[in-house]
């Protein structure tokens, strides 16, 4: 895999203060750039605006994935195995609840991986993946995967 550029997100925010303070406390993202309306965040070097609107952003929509109901839309990011396990021990520790909580899909196939899910304070849904085998990221069995 070539190096990675990292992307730029903005994602909708009915309560500026509480988002913030999710992805800053919680998370540990770093505040860059802000004013009333908005806040840039280091998310795991990526570029994550965060910005105030007057709806909420929630989604009843989900999508089958190994056994498990995936809500969409969802973002996240991959972590290396021991940064994975770490965030996951340091949320159990702050009794962070966990939209869908840590498991393994695709057990012993091509993208088996360690994931799980959390809902920010403004119905946002992010997910936390993590790969033994890293370079097997985009890798495929050619098995459709129900």
């Amino acid at each position: 895999m070539k190096p990675l550029s990292p992307f730029h997100l903005a994602i909708p925010v009915s309560d500026l203060v509480a988002a913030a303070r999710f992805y800053e406390e919680e998370l540990g993202c770093e505040r860059g750039r802000f004013c009333e309306d908005w806040i840039d965040l280091n998310f795991y070097g990526h570029q994550l605006v965060l910005h105030r609107v007057s709806v909420s952003s929630e989604s009843a929509a989900s999508n089958p994935v190994d056994g498990e109901q995936i809500p969409v839309p969802h973002f996240g990011v991959v972590l290396p195995w021991a940064e994975h396990e770490a965030l996951v021990s340091r949320l159990e520790a702050a009794s962070v609840e966990f939209a869908l909580a840590p498991v393994t899909r695709f057990a012993g196939r091509a993208g088996e991986q360690r994931t799980f899910f959390l809902r920010d304070p403004c119905g946002n849904f992010l997910e936390f993946k993590t790969f033994k085998e890293p370079e097997r990221l985009f890798e495929s069995d050619l098995e459709r995967y129900v």
